[in-house]
């Protein structure tokens, strides 16, 4: 899955002129907390509702007290801004917003804005791309991290006719050994477990399934 699949493309902006009470007013009315700032097209800085709050003393003057001359945004932008291609995969786009400890990537693609990914975005595509909007059941196998594993449980639960909605493969705790873990489109696990227990590989969830314990 890429940006352009999750991005919004409807972008609120404002330019470095607008004023702090104004862009506020928007977040507010459009329920977001991230406004790319643009001049002449190009973009020049975001504010995001975390920057209004750090400047909470000119927002109250400003917007509470009225005062004759508001500040502008572009005393509160950030300048540096992180962003994003359309083409580039989800997952890149989230390690960003992690390591940056940002809520959003504005999208940019031949020195335009045309979108912006934020981590509501994020967490949208994370539930579609494990299958959990879907009637499904979680399966977590532990098995030794060799090549071949995911084929050989995969064949496991296809002998059952079960569809698998997604797979993740996690490290365990224990060396040499690594979880897979499946959302399958059923809600009997018992059969299935059955034939995995009996293949030699651990289920560590759901705990009930596995009789070790």
């Amino acid at each position: 899955m890429l940006v352009e699949d999750i991005m919004t493309r409807d972008v609120e902006t404002v330019s470095p002129s607008t004023n702090i009470c104004d862009a506020l007013a928007i977040m507010e009315e459009r329920r977001i907390r991230h406004l790319p700032v643009l001049a002449g097209g190009a973009l020049v800085g975001i504010v995001s509702e975390g920057d209004l709050k750090e400047a909470q003393s000119l927002v109250i003057r400003d917007c509470r007290e009225g005062a004759e001359r508001r500040t502008p945004v572009e005393v509160v932008m950030r300048r540096r801004v992180f962003t994003a291609h359309p083409l580039d995969p989800i997952e890149e786009a989230a390690l960003v917003m992690y390591r940056r400890r940002i809520g959003c990537l504005p999208v940019v693609s031949g020195g335009e804005l045309v979108g912006i990914v934020t981590q509501t975005d994020l967490i949208r595509s994370l539930v579609e791309l494990m299958g959990v909007n879907r009637s499904s059941s979680r399966l977590e196998v532990q098995v030794p991290d060799r090549p071949g594993m995911l084929a050989q449980i995969a064949e496991l639960i296809r002998k059952h006719g079960v569809n698998i909605s997604s797979v993740l493969t996690l490290p365990a705790e224990e060396a040499g050994e690594k979880k897979l873990v499946f959302r399958l489109q059923t809600i009997d696990l018992r059969r299935i477990a059955g034939d995995i227990r009996e293949a030699g590989y651990r289920i560590t969830w759901p705990p009930t399934l596995d009789e070790t314990r």
